[in-house]
């Protein structure tokens, strides 16, 4: 399903004139110089083709001949390779080897048996047969080229294009000749073709080998099955092998639009159709920001919003175009499928708005409107570093959010965690717990602002716990800690241990305020909030924690909420408008 689904994205990107797929037989290719000839074979100029991005240098993508498969023995591209194979420069101390290189390299180019017929490719022979590094060793960038080893191809002076490039030479790769024993039905197509016994490398999956990784490959007897070697254990052909891994590399490329990482898991998505979502999902989750549109997750969300609305659950125009998502992990020398989903688009948008409506949560000016995913992990994340985020926790988030199902329960345990060590119940930590406890049960109905109704005695003692920091606040200005800092954890897992010592000291706190008519409005509050609290109880479980830190941070945000003069006036509200005429905060 996957590889069919990538085979027919190729299919569907290569009809388009202005695609940057490679036709069968290429690839695109990153070709820091390139050697341009005379039609003689004598050397015109080095070319150089990087440039600036990012400040630093990044060479131009170049459409060349597909490379061979790199193992430790010496394996030739054809027209372009690096330097030890195209110029014979020793680079590793091992000259015996670079020869060896070398001499296949042009070897493969005399091969082809092109030479009588285009004047590239005579000209590359003759420049390779009369190589003179004397003369290379003139050249300005040649010491660059002998220190780093770059990728080098051919031009003929005064042709727009690369000599690998030439109709020649993609009419004899189209016209090689077909191993007939090595024919059998592919997987992908359905058709009798030569088999791939050897899968092209598939690149840019973070953490795999820089050379390439492979999704489909057997290497050892014990994989094997039928007498069948290697890839033919899995017939795929060599048109399909290459459209899908071409497809993937296209996805997975360093100016692709559509991957992102998700924890561990390179993600790259794409449609059956031509789709806006395409474009936007990356930018939804906050993957890659652009710095010259900071809006852009707001923009991206907000236009799924307006899409969902606008359409609800009636199939419309694109609405039933398939969607697919897949996350990729490094495994050796293989790439394992970490997570793969395929819906509509329909169904992707309603799950995404769904979940961005689960995080809806009261929060400041400052704070993003919707929270892309790398900032719901970070902050359950020790230290708040990506690289403390549990390696499948982003796929199985991820997961959660398309399936519509329970999030991972390491999502609350990790929040409560992270509170209760630095005493802080962030904007995306609230968020989180919200997001959690709403999806897990239909009856649990966590509001977005403070819900003076909720009976909940976790939610209460989180009220009453804020309530008790804020009078500790007013009758002291100017603290460094209060008692969230030595009590939260306590307050929130064994109320019965602290609640009563904290009560004790808010009568203290109260006698040192002179304000009485603010004593009044914030034991009326305390009122309100422990007339549903039967008994402070021995032990709050995980939910009611969560439950606990939801409280709290409702009560605390409602305290510094800007409220219309034509608010209908609560106790609570009572209390904050005072408390905000004499708020330093």
């Amino acid at each position: 399903m996957i590889l069919q689904a990538l085979y027919d994205y190729y299919q569907r990107k290569a009809q388009d004139p202005e695609s940057a797929l490679a036709p069968a037989g290429f690839e695109y290719k990153e070709i820091p110089f390139i050697l341009e000839l005379r039609e003689d074979g004598s050397l015109n100029q080095i070319e150089d083709t990087r440039f600036i991005e990012n400040k630093k240098k990044r060479a131009k993508a170049e459409r060349v001949t597909q490379g061979v498969k790199k193992t430790s023995g010496v394996a030739a591209n054809l027209l372009w390779d690096n330097a030890e194979y195209v110029l014979g420069v020793d680079t590793k101390g091992k000259p015996e080897r670079v020869k060896e290189q070398q001499a296949a390299f042009l070897e493969k180019i005399r091969a082809l048996d092109l030479a009588d017929k285009d004047k590239g490719i005579n000209a590359v022979i003759q420049f390779l047969e009369q190589l003179d590094h004397s003369v290379l060793a003139q050249q300005p960038l040649w010491e660059e080229i002998t220190k780093t080893n770059p990728n080098l191809t051919f031009r003929l002076q005064g042709q727009p294009y690369l000599v690998c490039q030439s109709r020649l030479v993609q009419n004899a790769l189209s016209n090689s000749a077909n191993d007939e024993s090595a024919k059998a039905t592919c997987l992908i197509t359905g058709e009798t073709a030569e088999i791939e016994r050897l899968h092209p490398a598939i690149k840019g999956v973070w953490g795999a080998q820089t050379a390439g990784a492979n999704i489909i490959s057997f290497n050892l007897d014990a994989f094997t099955s039928y007498g069948k070697s290697q890839s033919f254990n899995a017939p795929v052909s060599k048109e399909a092998a290459f459209a899908y891994t071409t497809a993937l590399n296209h996805l997975l490329g360093k100016d692709s639009n559509q991957r992102m990482q998700v924890g561990d898991a390179s993600t790259v998505f794409w449609a059956s159709k031509e789709d806006a979502l395409e474009d936007s999902f990356a930018a939804i989750w906050g993957a890659s920001p652009a710095k010259d549109d900071p809006d852009r997750n707001t923009s991206a969300v907000k236009a799924v919003y307006e899409a969902v609305e606008k359409y609800g659950r009636k199939p419309a125009v694109g609405e039933e175009t398939i969607f697919y998502i897949l996350g990729l992990a490094p495994n050796a020398a293989r790439i394992s499928i970490r997570f793969w989903h395929v819906a509509t688009v329909r169904e992707v948008s309603q799950r995404i708005v769904e979940h961005f409506k689960l995080l809806e949560i009261d929060r400041s000016e400052r704070d993003p409107e919707f929270l892309p995913l790398w900032l719901l992990l970070r902050a359950i994340a020790l230290l708040g570093k990506t690289e403390n985020v549990p390696p499948n926790l982003a796929g199985e988030v991820m997961r959660s959010i398309l399936d519509g199902r329970p999030y991972p329960e390491t999502l609350l345990s990790s929040a409560i965690r992270r509170i209760r060590a630095e005493q802080q119940v962030t904007y995306a930590r609230a968020a989180l717990i919200k997001a959690y406890l709403n999806r897990l049960t239909s009856t649990e109905n966590l509001t977005v602002s403070l819900d003076i109704e909720n009976p909940n005695q976790g939610y209460r003692l989180g009220r009453l716990f804020a309530v008790l920091e804020k009078i500790q606040e007013e009758a002291n200005h100017g603290l460094n800690a209060t008692i969230r800092d030595r009590y939260y954890g306590a307050a929130s897992a064994t109320p019965v241990t602290v609640f009563s010592t904290l009560m004790k000291l808010k009568n203290h706190h109260l006698s040192k305020m002179d304000n009485k008519g603010r004593v009044n409005n914030l034991e009326k509050l305390l009122g309100e909030i422990i007339s549903e609290i039967q008994d402070f109880p021995s032990h709050l479980s995980l939910k009611d924690q969560g439950r606990f830190a939801i409280g709290y941070y409702h009560q605390r945000q409602d305290f510094f909420k800007k409220r219309n003069k034509t608010e209908p006036m609560t106790t609570a509200n009572s209390v904050t408008t005072t408390d905000n005429q004499g708020d330093t905060e």
